[in-house]
């Protein structure tokens, strides 16, 4: 099994450019949930329930990212 890990660098404070910046986090929260989505879409069911999963859980845990 693989791990995935896509770390984010928040060591200093973004500035805030309204509008544009609520989009631009819009789209990395979108793109992280698609990428968990496919990440556990790929494990067999057996890996999935290794880790507690089965198919009905993947949208949701995707969600929480």
């Amino acid at each position: 099994m693989a791990l995935i890990d896509t770390p984010r660098a928040h060591a200093h404070p973004r500035p805030d450019f309204g509008l544009l910046s609520r989009m631009v986090e819009a789209v990395i929260s979108w793109n992280d949930r698609r990428a968990t989505r496919k990440a556990l879409a790929q494990l067999s069911d057996r890996e999935l329930d290794d880790i507690g999963l089965s198919r009905g859980d993947i949208d949701r845990v995707a969600r929480r990212f």
